[in-house]
């Protein structure tokens, strides 16, 4: 199952090209459209798409990448995971829910997970995320995680102003 890591109430696993209906279902939700982006993907093979060209391609490329969140019976909740892209100097990490799923806890839950297993497992020195400044419940969960505010900077791919966020490995 590519389970990579679990917690308390879920796992945390690989995309595979089976998950395409949740694809489409979390990223047509209204929070995603609003605080990530219209990905427009609608379709089958479009979602096809988007697992091979992202979470897929980032698993070979980089040794991680977003994954699927599921409960412990399996039921899919979100993803969270670290992204590499080309014009950050860290991996960011990412998450996102299906509304019915928000407000509960499994966000913090799993992200500290996936925290935790990027500095143990993975040997990353620094993590960082970024969002909206205006992304309330992401900037509070960010802070809850220990990241700490760095600066904002102006993505031109998207034409829109986002607040960094960072932690860096304790060693104790």
């Amino acid at each position: 199952m590519n389970t990579i890591l679990q917690t308390e109430r879920l796992l945390l696993r690989q995309f595979t090209l089976s998950d395409t209906a949740f694809i489409i279902e979390l990223l047509n939700t209204e929070d995603w459209i609003k605080y990530i982006g219209d990905r427009n993907i609608k379709t089958e093979e479009q979602a096809k798409q988007y697992l091979t060209n992202g979470p897929i391609k980032s698993y070979a490329a980089n040794g991680f990448g977003l994954c699927l969140v599921a409960l412990k019976d399996g039921t899919p909740t979100g993803l969270c995971g670290l992204i590499k892209r080309d014009h950050l100097p860290h991996p960011d990490i990412g998450y996102a829910f299906l509304p019915q799923y928000t407000g509960s806890g499994y966000a913090f839950e799993i992200a500290n997970a996936v925290l935790q297993h990027a500095f143990s497992e993975l040997k990353k020195e620094k993590i960082i995320a970024i969002t909206l400044p205006e992304n309330k419940n992401s900037v509070k969960l960010l802070e809850k995680l220990g990241m700490k505010y760095e600066e904002t900077f102006v993505d031109t791919t998207h034409n829109e102003t986002l607040a960094v966020y960072s932690i860096k490995h304790n060693i104790a």
